[in-house]
């Protein structure tokens, strides 16, 4: 396990917790709410995106594109 993918859970898990925290509170209609909401969207699909292509690129084979004839 690399540490992209380490890095990648824990920022799923922080963005998960301020996007469930700033649901719960949201009924105050405060901007620290909605700021926690924003935040907690952007942590999360961040996390997602990092973890996902750090297990692809571990698991994909190299690529040589110098190995084909010109076409």
């Amino acid at each position: 396990m690399s540490g992209f993918i380490l890095l990648g859970a824990v920022a799923l898990l922080g963005g998960a917790t301020l996007l469930v925290t700033g649901i719960r509170k949201h009924k105050a209609q405060h901007p620290k709410h909605v700021a926690m909401l924003i935040g907690g969207m952007m942590l999360t699909a961040f996390g997602l995106v990092l973890a996902g292509f750090a297990i692809a690129y571990q698991t994909a084979a190299p690529l040589d594109l110098n190995e084909g004839a010109a076409r």
